[in-house]
């Protein structure tokens, strides 16, 4: 089952973009939000495709941003049929891209794993903090790159693809979703592999040619 999760969550993906493609909210919307979203699954593919694997958890928890962010690049974030949340917490605001950024915490699971699986930290509490602060600088990253973007743009698509709904302070309020998303990924995998290391994933093709003298 470990090598046949990530297939079916790959054809999951596959299905949902080809249905969420048609006839977006918003076509350069859709575009530059399904960009950020290959910039993600491509790099896994080709990661499995070399023969470095990761755990189903590791999968199951990098998935949920990656679908979660194509259902926003068809509606835009701000437009997400959310309404039943947004009721339950009493918010004026649409959340949804609230818990997309929280999800992009869960990647902290899977740095984890690498890193540890590879021996390349010998100390979890070291492990503990690189995730984060990987995390954190990504999604400093992200925010600036989404500033561009909005600033190059059309005004109406770069306000969608923004998504701050006339919150002033929604990137810092992002980047602490990612940061909050990633101590929770972090907490989970530490009591997964509570007092040990996690087995050692196949190393694949490509990092084998780099250990090669």
């Amino acid at each position: 089952m470990r090598n046949k999760l990530p297939v079916l969550l790959f054809a999951l993906y596959l299905i949902q973009f080809a249905v969420l493609a048609i006839r977006p909210v918003s076509r350069p919307t859709w575009i530059a939000e399904n960009v950020t979203v290959l910039l993600i699954v491509a790099p896994l593919v080709w990661l499995y495709l070399k023969g470095v694997r990761f755990s189903n958890a590791a999968y199951l928890f990098m998935a949920v941003l990656i679908f979660l962010h194509t259902i926003g690049g068809h509606y835009t974030f701000s437009e997400v049929p959310f309404d039943w949340f947004t009721n339950l917490i009493g918010a004026e605001r649409n959340h949804f891209d609230r818990i997309a950024h929280f999800s992009v915490g869960f990647y902290a699971y899977a740095i984890l794993e690498f890193i540890e699986s590879r021996r390349l930290s010998a100390n979890r509490g070291f492990s503990l903090w690189f995730a984060l602060a990987l995390i954190l600088a990504v999604a400093g990253l992200f925010e600036i790159v989404e500033w561009l973007y909005a600033v190059s743009a059309d005004p109406v698509a770069g306000a969608e693809f923004l998504g701050s709904q006339g919150d002033i302070w929604d990137a810092q309020k992002d980047m602490l979703a990612d940061g909050l998303g990633a101590v929770f990924a972090a907490t989970a995998y530490h009591f997964a592999h509570r007092g040990r290391f996690p087995d050692p994933l196949p190393a694949g093709k490509a990092l084998k040619a780099l250990r090669s003298p």
